[in-house]
């Protein structure tokens, strides 16, 4: 059997064991998924689970990686474009991002409770680290691109870049919160809205935008937003 071959089926194995888990954990929750779930459902051994994956964190820490590749090639076409303006580029990707998101909503949703636990702290921060090592450097990219043009005037795109993932990180810290409070009530939609609108007005200043560009371009966002948490 050649490399390649095996490659492929490693490949193959660990991802029907990740789309099990997905699966788990929307229907079942992280906490109320167990390994064994997987093996019945997989019909596999114990230590055939282990052979890709040590834990039950490092399959959840598998399973974010892997929605993050999956973001992360939506996104590079956009970046890599000759043609498109900065401005279009960076619209571009929050749009891309949040569709794939509703797109997951389910998905989303049962990772927000996981996420944002207090015992999962250190696991959270790990993570956002990861995906500022993925996502900054094409978004410094962008900002770079639309200095050269213009349409921004931050001297750091580097360190705007890493401030714009931690204010979209501050976004979901509070989203989550807003939502998971009152999960057994209607949310404050109007609420989750300023909360979309205030990071669109913070994004803005830092890239040195047209004040409303941003939060203009989000507004058909919000509504789907109110449309699907409605």
């Amino acid at each position: 059997m050649t490399r390649s071959v095996k490659v492929h089926e490693y490949t193959e194995k660990r991802n029907a064991i990740l789309d099990v888990a997905a699966r788990y954990i929307t229907t079942k929750g992280y906490e109320q998924m167990t390994t064994q779930d997987i093996l019945e459902a997989l019909q596999i051994s114990r230590g055939a689970f282990y052979h890709y994956f040590e834990s039950k964190q490092a399959l959840l820490m598998a399973l974010v990686e892997r929605i993050g590749e999956q973001a992360e090639q939506l996104v590079l076409p956009i970046v890599s474009s000759r043609e498109m303006a900065a401005q279009d580029k960076l619209l571009r990707v929050f749009a891309v991002l949040n569709q794939h998101k509703q797109e997951n909503l389910d998905l989303v949703f049962a990772f927000m409770r996981v996420w944002y636990a207090d015992e999962n702290a250190l696991f959270r921060q790990k993570l956002y680290l990861a995906r500022v090592k993925r996502l900054a450097p094409w978004l410094s990219q962008i900002i770079q691109q639309g200095t050269e043009e213009g349409v921004f005037t931050t001297p750091y795109p580097d360190q705007a870049a890493r401030m714009i993932l931690s204010l979209l990180e501050d976004l979901g810290y509070t989203t989550v919160e807003l939502l998971l409070a009152e999960e057994s009530e209607h949310p404050d939609i109007s609420r989750l809205v300023q909360l979309g609108e205030a990071t669109a007005d913070a994004l803005e200043r830092v890239l040195g935008m047209k004040p409303g560009c941003l939060r203009q371009s989000w507004s058909e966002d919000f509504s789907r937003w109110q449309a699907l948490l409605a």
